[in-house]
């Protein structure tokens, strides 16, 4: 069955794309890595992220010299496609790579784009890491449960961005971070955060540092993994303050999870709500709430009404 005829928010099964959801994030760390390489550090990591794009997702342009390029995920053709300022593409076909082999003919479209890169092989935030030059294991690619990850994404980018702009202070872009595997967007009460106790797998301290210097709320959206192993939304304070697990929020479905130490709302409930939209916006509003409540930030100057297309924010 298509995506498209699911509607906006289809269903994914965690079972039945596992393995391709497992190679996808490995692929997605190897362009990660090559926008880590690339650009100049930006606070809290924002310079190694991919965002939703209308048919996939992308790096945004790089610098090379005094040229750009971009790399773009297109699960729709299903391509991988690297476009340079110059006018000059290369791009080669998603399925039937392994990591190994994916790993290889992105450097090598690379090189006969004329741009060098040397990335650090070896995967984040991920247990027992195999170098991609060597991983041939994981090599599964199922073209109708990607576009179903399309669509569920560029649906969430759609509500997250609405949701952001209810916030005057300092905010992250939607984006999609390569080593977690999520969708995020990040709310920042304007103070400094206690030192971060590091002890992510594969992830070096000195940037779970940088990354948590200051005060957030955190919300986003993954596939699933361990203790939630299905799809699902997330939200979460640090640090956290005390009170907020306690914290009532919406929609019905919502939880806390003492394994994970954050709110979880499952996709599904999302899905089959009457109003999706709605129930991911009560949830991300609720758990920021608590956030803010319990930590007393200075909601008065950091909020403001949601944003309306075409219509000035009164101030």
């Amino acid at each position: 069955m298509s995506n498209k005829s699911q509607g906006p928010w289809p269903e994914l099964p965690t079972a039945a794309w596992r393995d391709t959801c497992a190679t996808l994030h490995l692929w997605t760390q190897i362009v990660g890595k090559i926008r880590l390489t690339k650009s100049p550090w930006l606070n809290h990591s924002w310079h190694v992220t991919l965002y939703v794009a209308p048919r996939g997702l992308m790096t945004s342009p790089m610098p090379d010299g005094a040229r750009t390029f971009q790399i773009d995920f297109d699960f729709i053709d299903h391509r991988l496609r690297i476009s340079t300022s110059d006018g000059t593409q290369q791009q080669f076909a998603l399925a039937g790579h392994s990591v190994a082999s994916f790993h290889a003919a992105t450097l090598a479209a690379l090189a006969e784009l004329g741009i060098s890169v040397a990335i650090d092989e070896m995967p984040n935030e991920l247990p027992d890491p195999v170098r991609f030059s060597l991983d041939t294991a994981h090599a599964s690619y199922d073209p109708d449960a990607v576009g179903r990850f399309l669509q569920i994404l560029v649906n969430c980018d759609r509500v997250f961005k609405q949701f952001r702009t209810g916030f005057l202070g300092k905010a992250s872009p939607v984006h999609f971070f390569w080593g977690s595997f999520d969708l995020a967007v990040t709310r920042f009460s304007g103070r400094r955060a206690p030192r971060h106790p590091g002890g992510v797998p594969n992830l070096p301290d000195p940037v779970a540092h940088e990354a948590y210097s200051h005060e957030v709320s955190s919300a986003g959206f993954w596939p699933g993994s361990g203790a939630i192993d299905y799809p699902a939304f997330y939200s979460y304070a640090y640090p956290e303050p005390s009170g907020f697990r306690a914290a009532k929020v919406l929609p019905e479905a919502a939880f806390f999870s003492e394994a994970l130490g954050e709110f979880i709302l499952p996709y599904d409930a999302v899905r089959t709500a009457a109003d999706p939209d709605k129930a991911l916006l009560d949830f991300l509003q609720s758990t920021y709430e608590a956030t803010a409540i319990a930590a007393k930030w200075d909601r008065g100057e950091l909020e403001c009404d949601p944003g309306k297309p075409g219509v000035v924010r009164q101030v």
